[in-house]
C-alpha cells in the first residue's frame, strides 16, 4: 500500500438520513485545512472533487428514504473506490453514513483483485446493521455493515460479490445499538467494544487485539470514523449525537496507534453536519485526527483558536 499518496474523494451524500446538512460535509474539511494538515507530513495530495452519484431507473420507496439516491452513491462510490484504490490511500469526505455501502463495497473488491482479506474498523456510537426490512426508521445510513457484511434484503443494491464476513469487523466506541442487532453481531463473532467496555479496560486494548487479527490473516484495513464516536461535548456538529462518546484523546490513541500499524488502506469521515457545527470545531478535530492517522505525532499538534 502506498500511503504516501492520498487521494481525497468528496462524497457530498445526504440520502441516507432525513436531516440534511451533511452534503456540506466535504467541503467544511477542505476549509477546516485538511489539504495542508496532510501536506504538511510530507504526503503527497490529490483532490478529486466531489463525486456524483448514477440515476438508477427505479421510483422512490414508500418506507425508505431516498432509497433510488442512495443506490445511486453506492454504484458510484464503489467504482471510484476500485479506481482509486491501487494509486494510493483514499480518504472519503462525507456525507452521510450511508456511503460506506459504496466505499467499503469498492475496497472489497480491490482486496480481493491483490489477494488480501479487507478487515473494517466501525468508530461509531451505533453498529449500523440494520436491514431495509429491520429498519424502523426508513433511514439506511443505519444499514450499510448490514450491506457490505452480505445479510439479505439488499435486492435493489449492486450485489456484494466480495461480502466482509462479520467476523472481520471491529466496531469500537458503540453506545446505541438495538438489541437484535447486537444479537446477532455477537452471534457472527464481530467484535465489540462498548464505551462501558472502554471505561473498564481502556480503548487500547480491543483495538490491539483486533490489529493483530488484520496482521496474522495479512490483511487490509479499511476505517470508518463517524462524528459520533466522539463525546458531543467535544463534536456536537452530528445530527445523531449520544452522550459518553470518546474523549479528543482517546481518538488521536486509536488513531496514533492505527498509524503505526501500517495496515491502513482507506478511510471514511462521515456524518459531519456543519450546520450543527460551532466556529467549525467538529472539522477542525475530524481534520486533526485524520493527520494523526497519517502520521502527526503527539508532539506536532497544532494549537488551536476558536
Amino acid at each position: 500500500m502506498d500511503t504516501n499518496n492520498v487521494i481525497l474523494v468528496g462524497a457530498p451524500m445526504d440520502s441516507g438520513k432525513r436531516r440534511q446538512g451533511c452534503r456540506m460535509g466535504p467541503d467544511a474539511y477542505r476549509v477546516a485545512g485538511l489539504q495542508s494538515a496532510l501536506s504538511d507530513l510530507g504526503l503527497h495530495l490529490r483532490d478529486l472533487g466531489d463525486i456524483t452519484p448514477d440515476i438508477p431507473d427505479m421510483s422512490e420507496h414508500s418506507h425508505l428514504f431516498a432509497l433510488p439516491e442512495c443506490i445511486g452513491w453506492t454504484k458510484a462510490l464503489s467504482r471510484v473506490a476500485q479506481d482509486v484504490a491501487p494509486q494510493g490511500l483514499p480518504i472519503f469526505m462525507g456525507g452521510d453514513h450511508a456511503l460506506s455501502m459504496g466505499t467499503v463495497l469498492g475496497m472489497a473488491q480491490h482486496a480481493e483483485r491483490i489477494e488480501r482479506p479487507l478487515f473494517v474498523l466501525w468508530l461509531d456510537a451505533h453498529s449500523d446493521f440494520h436491514t431495509p426490512e429491520s429498519t424502523d426508521s426508513g433511514n439506511l445510513h443505519g444499514t450499510p455493515v448490514a450491506y457490505f457484511t452480505g445479510q439479505p434484503g439488499f435486492d435493489d443494491f449492486p450485489p456484494v460479490s466480495s461480502p466482509v464476513p462479520t467476523d472481520r469487523v471491529g466496531m469500537i466506541g458503540l453506545r446505541s445499538v438495538d438489541p437484535a442487532e447486537r444479537a446477532r453481531l455477537e452471534q457472527d463473532r464481530a467484535m465489540l467494544a462498548d464505551m462501558r467496555s472502554i471505561d473498564e479496560n481502556g480503548i487500547k486494548a480491543p483495538l490491539m487485539a483486533f490489529l493483530e487479527r488484520v496482521r496474522a490473516a495479512d490483511g487490509i484495513l479499511h476505517v470508518s470514523l463517524d462524528v459520533d464516536f466522539l463525546d458531543p461535548s467535544i463534536a456536537p456538529a452530528v445530527g445523531t449525537t449520544v452522550p459518553g462518546g470518546a474523549t479528543e484523546r482517546e481518538a488521536h490513541l486509536v488513531m496514533e496507534l492505527l498509524h503505526e500499524s501500517g495496515l491502513v488502506c482507506s478511510l471514511d469521515l462521515v456524518e459531519l453536519n456543519p450546520f450543527l457545527d460551532e466556529r467549525g470545531r467538529t472539522a477542525k478535530l475530524m481534520v486533526d485526527l485524520a493527520a494523526s492517522l497519517l502520521g502527526r505525532r503527539i508532539f506536532d499538534r497544532p494549537t488551536r483558536s476558536f
